[in-house]
């Protein structure tokens, strides 16, 4: 099998190898250290001018991940390790509430402005401690992280415990919990390990699978009743084929870690052979944010806007789906999203990766970074695709 990946896995690899660390990383870092109050300054237009210097949290919990990542896997160099401990010194001094919910939004010198119902921001701070006490050797940051991995479940299993978003009259439930709780526990589990992480994420793919997955439909919900049933409305019609698509190699990703598991690899091909079909623009190129389930009007009106990071999860997806299983079509999808991703989003004068486009590929904004874009899908996308590349070659 080898022979017919190798031709194509040296150029891949070499690529993302390059646009990490010398087109990617550079945008960022050091730039966007705050030398005065510590964290990130991450708002950033085109130029890599600052546009805002407020904190969105969960984008520092991020940013420290990746640098600690970098340490970890790629090269132990001190300024990355000194990069990611004033990511956590940050949220440990200031992004933690007295009732221990993270804030979500915080000025620059760590006042808060905004907390939300949901616990994303934990779940960053989590692989973030994690990491980076894989990295220097902390002790006391690995159970912060333990500790805050096991609120992360209290929050995503008690009815109640969270303020609710919704009245009880329509109940539903989304994907996105099991999915970033997913990936929580792969990340706690590859660099300091819990004890908790096998159990929770077989729990978390099966509910993926029972209710988000529909075979009879081809598709993966977004939000479905409690039961897993399809909520005929607005809301509960609205796909968003991107971040189905990072669910899928969450999965790929941990048959890969059960060596290849072929009930999990069916389960994220499959998952990402039905988003792909219904997120795919067959015009334009690139996948689209919304489609209704039912192929209804969509009520978002970006609906059909190209943001960067479903195009980053798809990438990761057909590559690792090609890796796994020998199949061209992944490949030739791999191909597809790479080239109008790369030819289309990334700025090659300045790096880094434009976040917006219109559907027939204009640029939208110039924006590289606000409260939900920063160095993140894009650097983890390239890491993530070298990383795998370079292990299949030693295989």
């Amino acid at each position: 099998m080898a022979s017919i990946y190798t031709s194509t896995v040296n150029h891949y690899k070499a690529f993302y190898k390059k646009q990490l660390l010398e087109d990617t990383i550079p945008f960022w870092f050091p730039r966007s250290i705050d030398r005065e109050y510590g964290g990130y300054l991450l708002m950033r237009d085109a130029d890599g001018s600052l546009l805002d210097d407020d904190k969105a949290v969960w984008i520092q919990g991020r940013f420290a991940w990746l640098l600690s990542t970098l340490y970890n896997t790629v090269e132990q160099k001190p300024e990355w390790l000194e990069g990611a401990k004033t990511g956590i010194d940050f949220l440990r001094k200031h992004c933690f509430d007295e009732d221990g919910r993270m804030f979500f939004h915080m000025t620059r010198s760590g006042k808060p402005i905004r907390k939300r119902r949901y616990f994303f921001s934990e779940t960053f701070a989590v692989i973030a401690f994690a990491a980076y006490a894989k990295a220097s050797g902390d002790e006391e940051i690995a159970n912060e992280a333990r500790r805050l991995f096991g609120k992360c479940i209290e929050y995503a299993t008690t009815p109640g415990l969270l303020e609710p978003k919704f009245s009880g009259t329509r109940p539903a439930k989304g994907i996105g919990v099991p999915m970033i709780m997913l990936n929580t526990a792969q990340q706690l589990r590859d660099t300091i390990g819990d004890e908790r992480c096998e159990e929770w994420i077989a729990k978390w793919i099966a509910e993926i699978e029972r209710d988000f997955v529909k075979n009879d439909i081809c598709c993966v919900m977004e939000q479905v009743a409690p039961d897993g049933s399809i909520i005929d409305h607005f809301d509960g019609r609205t796909l968003n084929p991107g971040h189905a698509i990072e669910g899928a190699w969450f999965i790929l990703h941990e048959a890969k870690h059960r060596n290849n598991d072929p009930k999990l690899i069916d389960l994220g091909c499959r998952m990402l052979d039905y988003m792909w079909e219904r997120g795919w623009d067959k015009e334009h190129g690139g996948i689209l944010y919304f489609r209704d389930v039912y192929g209804k009007p969509v009520q978002e009106y970006w609906h059909d806007m190209k943001f960067w990071w479903p195009q980053n999860e798809a990438i990761i997806a057909t590559l690792l789906a090609y890796l796994m299983t020998g199949n061209q079509k992944y490949a030739d999808w791999h191909r597809q999203v790479h080239d109008y991703a790369y030819g289309n989003f990334h700025d090659k004068e300045n790096g880094e990766w434009f976040g917006y486009l219109h559907r027939d590929g204009r640029l939208s904004s110039t924006i590289k970074g606000n409260l939900f874009k920063g160095p993140f899908h894009l650097p983890r996308q390239e890491w993530y695709c070298w990383q795998a590349l370079e292990a299949f070659r030693q295989i």
